[in-house]
C-alpha cells in the first residue's frame, strides 16, 4: 500500500473515532442531550414518628444524704460503700451513755408528774369539796341556833325578864354566825367553779410538761442510731469509728438507682411536643433501656432558652451509673397518614434558603419542586408540602441536575451490573488480543 492509500485509511479512522464522541443528534443535524441515569422512589403515606433526641446527664431516682442530727463519737458503722440497704436499716450507732442517763432522769420526772395528777384529782380536790360541804353545813347550823337565841331573847326583853344587853348580846352572836355561813358558801362555790379546775390544770400541765421533757429525751437517743430512710445503694460512707460525727455532717449517701432518670435540656421549639408519659429510650455506653417522660419544666431556663425534660426508666442489673452521659430519644407524637419521601431525596436549594427534590415526570424529565420539611425519623422525612403521594421522586443521582434535565430511570444496583458488563467486555478484548 502506497503512502497515500495510508493516509486516506488514517483519516476516515479519525473521522469515526470523532464521529462516535459526539453526542448523538436527531432530525436536522442538531445535537440531543444525554439522558442522565437516576433512581427513584414513589412517595407514600404512612404513619412517622416525632422523635425529638438529646444528650442527657444520669441521675438515681432517689438520693438521700444521711446527716447526724447531734455531734457525738461514732461508735460503730455498719455498712460500706456498694452495701445494698433497706429503709429503716441500721447504718451506723453514736456513744448514747449521757442520752439514755437523760432518758432515765426525764422518765422519773414525768411518773411523779403523773402521780401527782393522779392525787389531785382523785384525793385533794374530793376532800377540799367535803370539807367545805360540812363548812357550810355546820355554819348553818349554828346561824339557826343564833338566830333563835337572839328571838327568845328579845321576846324576854318585851315582857321585862330580861335585860336589853343580853338581847344585844346574842344579836351580835347572830351577825357572826350569819358570816360565817356566808363565807363557807363562798368558799364551795369557788371550789366548785374556779379552785377545783384549776388544781386539776396545773396538775394536768406539769405532768405534759414532764412528758414533753421525757419525749424530747428520748427523740435525742434515737439520734444517736442512724437509719436510711430510703432502699437503695451504699454510695459513699466518710466517717469511721472513734471519729466525731458533728451534727448537720453526712454519714453516708444512699442512691436509689433501681431506676434511672436522664435529665436533658431541650430547645424550646422542640420540647413544645413533648408531654409527661410519652415512650422514650436511654442509650449510654452501657446499653439502652425503654422508660417514659417524668417530667417537663413549666418554665424555660433564660440562659440557654432550654426546658429539662426528665426520662425515667427501669435499670435492670443497675447497669446505667449515676452521673454518667446518654443520649435520649422520645417519641413526642406519631404522625398519621405524613407523605413521606427517602432523606436521601433532598437537596439544598440553590436560588435560596429551604429544601427541594427532584420529581421525574411522564416527560422523562427531572423537575424541581421546593417543599417544606416537616418530621424526620431515620432515613424518612415528611414532606408537609411540594410533593403529592406517588410523585416519583429522584433518590440517586439528582446532585447537579438542572430543572428540566431529560433523566432515565434505572433500578437500584443497575449502575454495579453495567460495570460489571463493561469489565467482562474489557477482559474479553484482552483475551482476544492475546
Amino acid at each position: 500500500m502506497g503512502r497515500l492509500e495510508q493516509s486516506l485509511v488514517l483519516a476516515l479512522t479519525a473521522m469515526l473515532l470523532f464521529g462516535c464522541g459526539k453526542a448523538s443528534t436527531g432530525e436536522g443535524g442538531a445535537e440531543t442531550e444525554a439522558a442522565a441515569p437516576v433512581e427513584v422512589e414513589a412517595a407514600r403515606r404512612g404513619p412517622i414518628d416525632h422523635v425529638v433526641a438529646a444528650d442527657a446527664v444520669l441521675y438515681p431516682v432517689d438520693q438521700s444524704n444521711v446527716m447526724s442530727k447531734i455531734s457525738a463519737p461514732v461508735e460503730r458503722v455498719l455498712v460500706n460503700r456498694g452495701d445494698h440497704v433497706r429503709a429503716g436499716q441500721l447504718l451506723a450507732v453514736l456513744e448514747n451513755r449521757d442520752l439514755s442517763a437523760a432518758v432515765g432522769e426525764s422518765r422519773g420526772q414525768f411518773e411523779q408528774a403523773q402521780a401527782a395528777y393522779q392525787t389531785t384529782t382523785g384525793a385533794t380536790v374530793p376532800e377540799d369539796r367535803t370539807k367545805a360541804q360540812t363548812d357550810v353545813q355546820s355554819t348553818a347550823q349554828a346561824l339557826e341556833a343564833a338566830r333563835r337565841l337572839y328571838e327568845n331573847r328579845v321576846a324576854l326583853v318585851k315582857e321585862g325578864a330580861l335585860a336589853q344587853k343580853l338581847a344585844d348580846d346574842a344579836k351580835v352572836a347572830m351577825v357572826q354566825a350569819q358570816s360565817a355561813y356566808e363565807t363557807a358558801q363562798r368558799h364551795l362555790e369557788a371550789l366548785n367553779q374556779v379552785g377545783q379546775k384549776a388544781q386539776i390544770a396545773a396538775a394536768q400541765a406539769q405532768m405534759d410538761s414532764a412528758q414533753a421533757h421525757l419525749h424530747s429525751a428520748e427523740a435525742m437517743l434515737s439520734y444517736s442510731r442512724i437509719v436510711s430512710p430510703i432502699a437503695g445503694v451504699v454510695s459513699d460512707r466518710p466517717v469511721y469509728p472513734g471519729e466525731i460525727a458533728g451534727a448537720g455532717s453526712a454519714v453516708a449517701t444512699i442512691v436509689n438507682i433501681a431506676e434511672i432518670v436522664a435529665r436533658a435540656n431541650i430547645p424550646v421549639r422542640e420540647a413544645g411536643a413533648v408531654r409527661v408519659g410519652r415512650p422514650a429510650t436511654i442509650t449510654a455506653a452501657e446499653g439502652t433501656v425503654g422508660g417514659k417522660v417524668a417530667v417537663v419544666s413549666p418554665a424555660v431556663d433564660p440562659s440557654t432558652t432550654t426546658v429539662e425534660v426528665w426520662v425515667r426508666a427501669a435499670n435492670p442489673g443497675e447497669r446505667l451509673k449515676p452521673g454518667g452521659t446518654a443520649h435520649i430519644a422520645i417519641n413526642a407524637e406519631t404522625i398519621q397518614n405524613a407523605i413521606l419521601v427517602p432523606a436521601s431525596a433532598l437537596l439544598s436549594n440553590p436560588d435560596g434558603g429551604g429544601d427541594m427534590v427532584l420529581v421525574v415526570g411522564s416527560d422523562s424529565k427531572a423537575h424541581i419542586r421546593k417543599v417544606a420539611v416537616g418530621v424526620r425519623q431515620g432515613d424518612l422525612v415528611q414532606i408537609a408540602s411540594g410533593v403529592n403521594e406517588g410523585d416519583q421522586v429522584i433518590t440517586q443521582g439528582g446532585l447537579g441536575l438542572d430543572d428540566n434535565s431529560k433523566v432515565i430511570v434505572k433500578k437500584a444496583g443497575a449502575a454495579d451490573d453495567e460495570d460489571a458488563g463493561d469489565n467482562a467486555d474489557d477482559n474479553k478484548d484482552a483475551d482476544d488480543k492475546k
